[in-house]
């Protein structure tokens, strides 16, 4: 049985969380503070986590980060204000999603649920250890390790700006809009909308600048999305 952790100092929340993933068929895993979170997550070993960003002792955001260090294990983050600059840190951190107090257990459920069915069905799918490599121009993106590289220097990316290079380096010059983005690396059933999508290539393109990289970049399309613009020579 797969276990998801909860990671949250309410007992109402626990206590509700924990039902409805029972009825879904996992085994819930209960931390009421960050440390207690991070020492379940080493023990337990859960297929994901709901974790609340005001907890005792060490923060959601710093809980997400030390998982990040060492898993891509989804994370879905809590929070009780819901401000944009708290959702974009988050999903900067690497959370898979997030949701907003008060909540509907049902819809966190729903978000649950999409964020497994994206693990194991793999939005990002290769089949071969030679296919898991994209390498053009000064590029390397190695989805076996998920690391980034401009003129070999890694580039610290999360785990969705991995894959955002990965979607777009594989296909050089061809216009996703950002519906195509928000369903290739969230899911169609995602609760977010385009804004997401444009906070997040914002974040990347100011990592990935840090580096020269002449022969590429990655252009906005106005009024449709992006497209990762290569030029001819390097085709």
């Amino acid at each position: 049985m797969k276990k998801i952790l909860i990671a949250d100092d309410n007992e109402d929340i626990i206590d509700v969380l924990s039902n409805y993933i029972v009825r879904e068929g996992y085994e819930p895993v209960v931390a009421k503070d960050g440390e207690q979170a991070l020492e379940l997550f080493e023990k337990e070993q859960p297929a994901m986590a709901l974790i609340d960003i005001m907890m005792p002792k060490i923060d959601g955001y710093e809980v997400c980060r030390s998982i990040r260090k060492k898993s891509s294990m989804p994370i879905i983050l809590v929070t009780a204000r819901g401000e944009d600059f708290e959702r974009v840190m988050g999903l900067d951190i690497g959370a898979d999603d997030y949701v907003v107090k008060p909540f509907s257990p049902n819809e966190v459920m729903a978000r649950v649920r999409a964020v497994l069915r994206r693990v194991t069905e793999g939005k990002v799918q290769t089949s071969s250890s030679s296919e898991q490599i994209l390498s053009l121009s000064n590029l390397v993106v190695n989805m076996e390790e998920y690391t980034a590289s401009i003129n070999g220097n890694k580039i610290a990316l999360t785990k969705k700006e991995i894959e955002t290079m990965w979607i777009l380096g594989q296909n050089p010059n061809k216009v996703f809009t950002r519906d195509n983005l928000l369903d290739s690396l969230w899911g169609f059933d995602y609760f977010g909308d385009s804004r997401t999508v444009d906070s997040h290539i914002k974040r990347l393109r100011s990592k990935i600048d840090k580096e020269e990289h002449p022969q590429w970049r990655i252009k906005t399309i106005w009024g449709v999305g992006y497209k990762f613009e290569v030029d001819e020579e390097e085709e």
